[in-house]
């Protein structure tokens, strides 16, 4: 199964949900392959759509919704910050002996565009910002082939994962059939019957030291 291009969760109305933010925030974007500038400003422009959010006065109950979103055809990251409250947020000009008051100034400078729509189905509205993300890609293309097909070199998806497939052997079930052990880059051994069908990619693993060994038994 591809990684997602979208992933949404839901932040309680405390000051620990800003950090909570940024560290969901930092772990989708490293799967993303996201580069360290536009992490950083993802997150940093994420951090001031939540803070904002989080001052809107509404229900305690009610929560902050949050969207990453990577469009991968316009080579852009979208975050979205929804909460329960009216009005529109507005860009201020602080005074010099003003503390606070330039979030959205500072969103404003990193992303590529901004604005505010109402909520779908929903009361309150949506801030989003989308930043320029060239090197953001999508989840490479899989092929599904039965187990007694894969290769060492290989890459497998097993456990929500890739994996380099380092060794490859054959053993008897007890009862009749045939099993493929898969010794992967990192965790136990993948063990399964000859005919199940996995799903693998075909990637040049740069100086990997892989073999192939035989029927046991």
């Amino acid at each position: 199964m591809a990684a997602p291009n979208e992933v949404t969760f839901r932040l309680t109305r405390c000051r620990l949900s800003v950090p909570r933010a940024r560290a969901l925030a930092h772990a989708v974007l490293g799967e993303w392959h996201v580069g360290q500038d536009v992490l950083e400003a993802a997150e940093l422009v994420l951090s001031e759509l939540v803070t904002n959010a989080l001052r809107v006065r509404v229900p305690s109950d009610r929560q902050v919704g949050v969207r990453i979103a990577r469009l991968l055809e316009d080579g852009l990251l979208r975050l979205e910050v929804s909460d329960a409250g009216s009005g529109r947020p507005e860009v201020r000009e602080p005074g010099d002996d003003e503390t606070g008051g330039r979030g959205l100034l500072l969103v404003e400078a990193l992303s590529h565009r901004w604005g505010v729509e109402e909520r779908a189905g929903g009361i309150g509205k949506t801030v989003w910002a989308e930043l320029k993300a060239p090197d953001i890609v999508a989840e490479p293309v899989g092929r599904e082939v039965a187990a007694v097909m894969v290769r060492p070199g290989q890459r497998v998806r097993a456990w929500d994962e890739w994996h380099v497939v380092r060794t490859v052997r054959t053993e008897p079930y007890p009862a009749g059939g045939l099993a493929i052990v898969l010794g992967l880059d990192e965790g136990p051994a993948l063990r399964v019957h000859a005919a199940e069908p996995l799903t693998v990619r075909d990637d040049v693993v740069p100086s990997t030291r892989v073999s192939e060994e035989g029927t046991t038994g």
